[in-house]
């Protein structure tokens, strides 16, 4: 237990702010007595995992507890299917690559995607038309109400775009400790109808693709346009795509006939990337802070010297201008502490 702790290492924005006491913890009794110490000393809690979807706006006056569990498990199901296991500590990328090694279909899409694997159900992590619940089994969490471990399954995470019940109403009531998915030993059902990856894999001459080059157009796609949060302080996209009224997108495109905008149902989901771009934030800085200049959809800690508030203002300040053009208020996708 360490007090007075810096947490600059441990967010990929790199705002360095100080919590009170911190400990990370590598098994499932070394959390209970991390949560019998705040209990003790009525600390608030804050979990960590990779540090990628939050922003600290302050010192945060608790317990931050740094989930370091490990391990990647597998059970052969049939012929076809594998479930395989992940500790929450684990890397995300690095579990996909491990699947990848043995030919397990269905995480593909979702390489490079920073951060661990117990935040992964928390937003229902999805790129380039795959997301978590499209081969998620269930995750094992511990309550913290009364310290037992649960398992949800797919339909009790109530899975939607970015969001899950861990972010509704079990919101602070649950640790995931691991996370199960089903994925495809040999039948791979893949999914290129994602332009960005379609026109890769055209670009290289890849007419039947395999889940390794699937995942090789990713990597190449996410790194020529989305900063390394190793080089540059960042939380990957910023804010959640919105979805209006079909009524309300066809009385804008009557206004701005470039809107981008993909339908479903009577709802459409708009691009909050161009809605930015259009508002003239696509690498504009102020301060320490900068909309990237490739993806205006992510916000960086330009100098490394940003606080969490400097960004958190800056973030306000896009969404009220896209909110005045557009009538559209745009939710960030990050957590604010």
């Amino acid at each position: 237990m360490q007090e007075n702790f810096s947490l600059k290492p441990y967010n990929t924005f790199g705002v360095d702010a100080k919590s009170k006491y911190f400990t990370d913890i590598r098994t499932i009794d070394e959390l209970r007595d991390a949560l019998s110490f705040s209990k003790q000393h009525h600390l608030p809690l804050l979990f960590l995992g990779g540090g990628s979807n939050i922003l600290l706006t302050r010192d945060f006056d608790g317990l931050a507890i740094k989930i370091d569990l490990t391990g990647i498990s597998r059970e052969e199901i049939n012929d076809n299917e594998v479930l395989v296991t992940a500790k929450a500590g684990e890397n995300w990328h690095e579990l996909v690559m491990y699947c990848l090694k043995n030919n397990y279909g269905g995480l593909e899409n979702l390489s490079l995607i920073p951060g661990n694997v117990g935040t992964s159900p928390m937003q229902n992590i999805g790129a380039y038309g795959t997301e978590i619940k499209d081969v998620f089994v269930n995750c094992q969490v511990l309550d913290l109400e009364d310290q037992t471990l649960k398992v949800f399954n797919l339909e009790q995470c109530r899975f939607g775009y970015r969001d899950s019940v861990f972010k509704q109403e079990g919101k602070g009531r649950y640790v995931i400790l691991e996370v199960t998915f089903k994925l495809t030993r040999k039948d791979h059902h893949t999914k290129t109808e994602y332009g960005a990856i379609r026109s890769e894999l055209d670009h290289l001459g890849i007419k039947n693709p395999t889940i390794q080059d699937i995942s090789n157009a990713v990597i190449h796609i996410r790194q020529s346009k989305l900063p390394d949060p190793k080089e540059i302080g960042n939380a990957g996209s910023f804010f959640k795509n919105p979805t209006i009224p079909l009524a309300q997108f066809e009385a804008l495109k009557q206004q701005f006939e470039n809107i981008q905008g993909y339908p479903n149902g009577d709802m459409v989901k708009v691009p909050a990337g161009w809605l930015i771009e259009q508002c003239g934030w696509k690498g504009k800085q102020l301060g320490n802070v900068a909309s990237h200049k490739l993806q205006s959809l992510v916000i960086i800690n330009a100098t490394g010297e940003a606080t969490g508030k400097e960004i958190f203002d800056f973030s306000t300040q896009i969404i009220k201008s896209v909110q005045e053009r557009f009538g559209i208020e745009l939710e960030r996708e990050v957590n604010i502490i």
